[in-house]
């Protein structure tokens, strides 16, 4: 796959300063995220942040040589876009020099420093990038005392997806080992880079590809409604992307027999528990057609396994939870689906957002606007000689979609991804899984979350308990709502006046709220006057 010919032409038009660059398609996905800058420039949205408390005596110039070697290796972070016959395309850089800037904290009050860092790594966090300036990643290194720093890096999701990030740090560990004894780099060469796959992506889709693929998506997702989540606030007339996190442990015990279960009925722990959310979807909604778009790496290629790029693409599942099936039904209705698209995962999703032109909302993404991602890519345990790393946890005020659920597996040993927005100690031998509902802030409050977290947890014991039972049967409640809507609610005692009949006292209330509603069977409801009119007849 590897593509040795540039176009030349396309390569004068971009050329600035007699510097020699090399110009790429970009990908779908870059496309994509290339639009959303343009309608908000300046948008942070899309900044990905990792941050790193790093104790012991850290050599700077090796830190700074492997960032550069990583560069070096990687052709997408010495990559800047530009518009070439109406169509953003990838520039390459030939060569860059990385900086790795250095704060000097040490002068600073030890009760002032935790929100000194705090404010800098946000900072760092949410400066906008120029997509038509290359380097697309920056980092920084904040001294604290004589051996503590915290090292921060950012970089635009348009050259990086999650996997990335994992790679990234594992090229920092291996390299700055090689660079503190003065050795060389032992990474072997890459054989591919991520304009490779660019190429490849926008050649092979194409003719009877393309045109399979698209039928099958176009079938699934013909006449798709919008899942109307029921919101605190009303809708925005553009997307803020103001977000936060509630974070959800479970039980190592509820965890097994989930797990159990999945094994039981020989599917895998992401489809029992992307179920078991479309089923808490469905009790806030009542809507049985559901869709929620669930990422997926990209990488199939075994080439691309240790490359930085932008290779995540987004499924969209759908799935119809009519006639109040049981929840293993369920299970198999999402399972089928899974697989259908797992198999046409290649798919870009923007292509498919392009062909498809849904019908567009204010402030929504189209598609969907519920997300699910099971974790499967902890973060390693990254260590450097002579140093001990921690991440530094970060709250999240983002959030690109109404609602987005993250779970992850959890184990001594191993950090999750998740737990850094976890407060408090975590014992792992305790807990099994840690999620987190991250939700656009604008729409939701905290507490509504919050007890939507608890009513996933109830579902899911609900669940483990009994599969068979239909979806609307399980418990979803807790305990203190169950007694406030079977019996305070319930408790109408009310003093009536000895003086006056029943339909005389009704009389009142039709002059008093005429238009309130009365009573309602099923689908159907009267106001108090179209019940009084009937009354009268």
């Amino acid at each position: 796959m590897k593509v040795n010919n540039y176009n030349s032409s396309v390569t004068e038009e971009v050329k600035e300063n007699s510097e020699e660059v090399f110009v790429f398609p970009a990908s779908f996905g870059q496309k994509r995220l290339w639009l959303l800058e343009q309608l908000q420039p300046g948008n942070s949205a899309y900044n990905e942040c990792g941050a790193m408390n790093c104790r012991g005596q850290l050599n700077t110039v090796a830190l700074e040589q492997s960032l550069n070697e990583i560069v070096r290796r990687h052709e997408v972070l010495r990559t800047y876009f530009a518009i070439v016959k109406g169509e953003p395309v990838q520039v390459i850089l030939p060569s860059l020099t990385f900086k790795l800037s250095l704060t000097d904290l040490r002068s600073i009050a030890e009760n002032e420093l935790e929100v000194q860092v705090k404010q800098l790594i946000e900072q760092e966090a949410q400066k906008p990038f120029n997509l038509k300036q290359a380097p697309l990643m920056r980092s920084s290194l904040l001294q604290l005392a004589e051996n503590e720093y915290v090292l921060i890096l950012v970089l635009h999701h348009i050259i990086h997806d999650g996997w990335s990030m994992g790679l990234i740090f594992r090229e920092i560990e291996t390299l700055y080992e090689a660079f503190s004894n003065h050795k060389p780099s032992p990474l072997p060469e890459l054989s591919i880079q991520y304009a490779d796959f660019t190429v490849h992506q926008n050649q092979w889709l194409q003719g009877e590809v393309l045109e399979n693929l698209l039928n099958y998506w176009e079938q699934k997702l013909k006449n798709q409604p919008v899942l109307a989540l029921p919101t605190d606030r009303p809708r925005t007339t553009t997307e803020t992307y103001r977000g936060a996190t509630k974070i959800l442990v479970l039980p190592k015990e509820l965890c097994n027999a989930i797990k159990a279960l999945s094994q039981q009925q020989g599917t895998t722990l992401f489809m029992t528990l992307l179920a078991a959310f479309k089923t808490l979807l469905y009790r806030y909604t009542q809507q049985p057609d559901i869709s929620v778009g669930t990422p997926i790496a990209g990488r199939n290629l075994a080439q691309t396994e240790n490359l930085i790029g932008f290779f995540v693409n987004t499924l969209v599942l759908r799935s119809n939870l009519e006639g109040n099936p049981s929840f293993l039904e369920v299970l198999t209705e999402v399972s089928q689906v899974a697989m259908e698209a797992y198999d046409r995962q290649d798919f870009p999703f923007e292509k498919l957002v392009e062909v498809l032109n849904p019908e567009r909302y204010l402030g929504q993404t189209p598609l969907f606007q519920v997300m699910f991602v099971l974790q499967n890519n902890p973060l390693s345990q990254i260590k450097l000689s002579g140093v001990t790393l921690e991440p530094i946890p970060r709250e999240k005020n983002i959030s690109k979609f109404d609602l987005t659920l993250s779970m992850e597996e959890i184990s001594p040993g191993k950090t999750s991804l998740l737990e850094n927005n976890y407060t408090g100690s975590l014992d792992k031998n305790k807990y099994g899984m840690i999620a987190g509902f991250d939700y656009n802030a604008d729409l939701f409050d905290s507490e509504t979350i919050e007890r939507m977290a608890q009513h996933f947890q109830i579902l899911l014991t609900g669940i483990v308990a009994n599969p068979d039972s239909p979806i609307s049967e399980l418990p979803i409640l807790t305990e203190a709502e169950r007694n406030q809507l079977l019996l305070e609610w319930n408790d109408t005692v009310v003093e009536y006046p000895q003086d006056k009949c029943i339909h005389q006292l009704f009389e009142e209330q039709v002059q008093k709220t005429p238009d309130a509603v009365a009573v309602v069977f099923e689908k159907q409801q009267l106001t108090y006057q179209q019940l009084n009119a009937k009354a009268n007849q």
